[in-house]
């Protein structure tokens, strides 16, 4: 294909799968690169990418099951621009494949820049490619991610997070988030923000990954206080005051803070203000209801209340949390 004068030629993209790799962890940075090709081309230009997924053998079995037929995993020498290192539970074996490990640590030598999705930090760290660097992983697997590599500073709630040539994504979808950035960076806010809406995707999202892996953390807790959750998440605007709950529990209040502490690593008063401001989110984004109206339903005793909160938790102020997130309902 013949270039625009003054188009920088494609950028050779390489994400390196395993076997039981998170299939999203592959496909979404995929789709994006692959949408920034589409939307480039609409708009007359060069397309940017030539992407492939590479790994050690030519048949790849995801975790979900689904089979990728990849490319055998290059000459190290070759070119290359960017290396994506997917996530997923195979990455305990994969961390032992001595192969696959020298490859990476040569090939990513070779990259103008390495990314890691989720878990697939766990693969750059064991080839030394975090030593003092900052990096995220899904925040279920922050803590280990840390403990592993102590030279690595961990940041446990960034969606993504930038140090030099080294990107890393928290978990998932957040390999969207950060490949939106990529793909900004390469050729513009205007494709980048054509691929977000082609993929209804925020180009840029509020917040970091705590908003989303908080209460699914509490709904992980001990199954004793899973019916009182149940319970406490149906009736926010009611009193949830630690005598209440303790009443509701069958406990005394100081047994009850005890236990609750020991099985969610929180006490109450925070359980409650998480599943307030969950419920206040999903009101938020899908009602048109006034703030004043969601404060009441939810609990909050005043509107001042909920916006401390919602800074506390997501770091991002309802209002600000409306605008991005609100979807376009019909008024009536």
């Amino acid at each position: 294909m013949s270039h625009i004068a003054g188009i920088t030629p494609k950028r050779s993209i390489e994400i390196l799968a395993f076997p039981e790799a998170q299939l999203l962890d592959i496909t979404g940075p995929l789709q994006v690169f692959a949408s920034a090709n589409e939307w480039a081309a609409a708009a007359g230009l060069a397309t940017p990418y030539q992407v492939r997924v590479v790994a050690r053998s030519q048949y790849i079995t995801t975790s979900s099951g689904l089979t990728l037929v990849a490319v055998p995993l290059p000459r190290h020498t070759a070119p290359l621009d960017t290396l994506v290192i997917a996530g997923g539970g195979g990455i305990r074996k994969a961390v032992q494949d001595a192969v696959l490990m020298r490859w990476l640590s040569l090939r990513a030598a070779r990259a103008r820049r390495v990314v890691s999705i989720c878990t697939g930090a766990f693969l750059a760290a064991a080839a030394g490619l975090l030593t003092g660097r900052s990096a995220v992983t899904h925040w279920r697997d922050c803590a280990e991610l840390a403990s592993r590599n102590p030279s690595t500073r961990v940041e446990s709630d960034p969606i993504y997070v930038r140090d030099g040539q080294f990107w890393s994504s928290a978990g998932v979808t957040a390999g969207i988030d950060l490949s939106l950035a990529l793909v900004e960076e390469d050729v513009g806010h205007d494709i980048a923000m054509a691929v977000a809406r082609d993929l209804v995707v925020f180009l840029k999202r509020p917040g970091g990954q705590a908003q989303f892996s908080q209460v699914l953390a509490l709904q992980a807790s001990d199954v004793r206080f899973g019916r009182l959750h149940a319970w406490m998440a149906e009736h926010l605007a009611s009193d949830l005051s630690v005598p209440a709950l303790a009443v509701r529990a069958g406990m005394s209040e100081r047994t009850f803070v005890r236990h609750y502490r020991a099985a969610t690593g929180h006490s109450p008063a925070r359980a409650v203000e998480r599943l307030r401001v969950e419920a206040a989110q999903r009101l938020l984004a899908g009602s048109r209801l006034s703030i004043k109206s969601i404060t009441r339903r939810c609990g909050f005793g005043s509107k001042e209340t909920m916006r401390q909160s919602f800074q506390r938790q997501l770091a991002v102020a309802p209002r600000e949390f409306r605008a991005r997130f609100a979807a376009n309902l019909p008024r009536g």
